[in-house]
């Protein structure tokens, strides 16, 4: 019997995230780093390659992380070195993250091992580039805009 057989889509999607979190974590620890940093990392990489420096808010947004979550991992890796904290000038409660050198280099580093699982994972669809990955990486897409939020009082459950 294999994995999917007789599973229902919510257990699938459940078994792939933990596998995929499972074989990041294993991938990233000989750069002393986890799942969760490395996804704060790589976003910051790509948020910052196109100019910005997000708060931990926008962070916190970007990568699907709570927001408290975020700081705390923010500041361990502030403390590690890879990250550099500063107060937000428009808003001083704020804090705006960036990459360190030193930050950019690990995650350089990082997204070169994650881009390897990458291509294990993708390749029974036919790889990163084939029009069934396009076509999975779509319907994810979709799953993600669908609103999760439990119904209200007046809602019938759907």
């Amino acid at each position: 019997m294999t994995t999917a057989e007789g599973a229902t889509a919510g257990f699938l999607v459940w078994r792939l995230s933990m596998k995929w979190r499972v074989a990041v974590d294993r991938a990233v620890a000989p750069l002393g780093l986890t799942h969760a940093q490395y996804a704060l990392l790589g976003a910051l990489y790509g948020m910052g390659r196109s100019g910005q420096r997000p708060s931990q808010r926008q962070l916190a947004d970007t990568t699907g992380l709570e927001p408290l979550y975020v700081s705390k991992l923010a500041r361990a890796l502030e403390g590690a070195g890879l990250v550099a904290r500063t107060r937000d000038p428009g808003d001083p409660r704020a804090m705006q993250l960036s990459l360190t050198e030193q930050g950019r280099e690990v995650t350089g580093r990082a997204i070169t091992v994650v881009q390897g699982l990458l291509d294990r994972l993708l390749a029974p669809l036919g790889g990163q580039q084939s029009p069934r990955t396009r076509q999975f990486a779509e319907d994810l897409a979709t799953l993600l805009d669908a609103p999760l939020e439990p119904p209200t009082d007046n809602e019938e459950p759907s």
